[in-house]
């Protein structure tokens, strides 16, 4: 399987300049470029169909590395895939997301303060919405490294990238606070209504119709 890098026509948002994105761009194109180096490398090791004992520790660390490889990958592009340059506000009110928060949180404007409270912690990592697909209830979580501390299971809505290269050209370290207004002022909120499916919702109604 190889991966190629997709593109994001998101030049002009606002609060998050070109440059940034350009440097950002790169950034996860590395990601893709070394996942698919890594898939090649494994696959010398399994191509006469067995891994021998002198082999597993450079096997194990190659396994071990993909996962940080590959989720970054995936994480950017969900990430630049929930902006866009007319973005932002709020969803509107008739909206699954909207709806979904206000059974998981009590309201909207609750899950809101709870996303960016998340996002403001300290470190570098991702603040995540998720989807739980059980009961469709959303969550929101702090996700480092890529690939430590993702939910099993469950399916990101909204995931916003708090790693420091994501603003520093654009915000001191002290001002991610107003990264995060930046993020949300672009949010491309279809994008999120897309990723919530009917079939989530359906379910959860279903249960309590139950």
């Amino acid at each position: 399987m190889t991966y190629q890098a997709k593109t994001f026509p998101l030049s002009g948002l606002q609060g998050i300049s070109d440059r940034t994105l350009e440097m950002h761009f790169k950034l996860y194109e590395g990601y893709v470029k070394e996942t698919n180096r890594l898939h090649e490398k494994l696959a010398e090791f399994l191509a006469d169909g067995k891994v021998d004992q002198e082999e597993m520790p450079a096997y194990s660390e190659l396994n071990r590395r993909l996962g940080f490889e590959y989720n970054g990958m995936v994480l950017h592009e969900y990430y630049f895939g929930n902006l866009k340059r007319t973005g932002g506000g709020d969803p509107v009110s008739q909206s699954r997301f909207r709806a979904a928060a206000a059974r998981s949180f009590g309201s909207y404007e609750t899950w809101k303060v709870d996303f960016v409270g998340v996002g403001k912690m300290r470190g570098v990592g991702w603040a995540i919405c998720y989807q739980d697909p059980a009961t469709a209830a959303l969550s929101n979580h702090w996700i480092t490294l890529h690939e430590v501390g993702n939910v099993a299971g469950f399916a990101p809505v909204l995931v916003m990238d708090v790693w420091e290269h994501a603003f520093l050209l654009d915000y001191k370290p002290s001002e991610r606070g107003k990264y995060i207004d930046a993020f949300l002022a672009n949010v491309d909120w279809d994008a999120v209504e897309r990723r919530i499916s009917a079939d989530r919702r359906t379910t959860v109604e279903q249960r309590r119709s139950a």
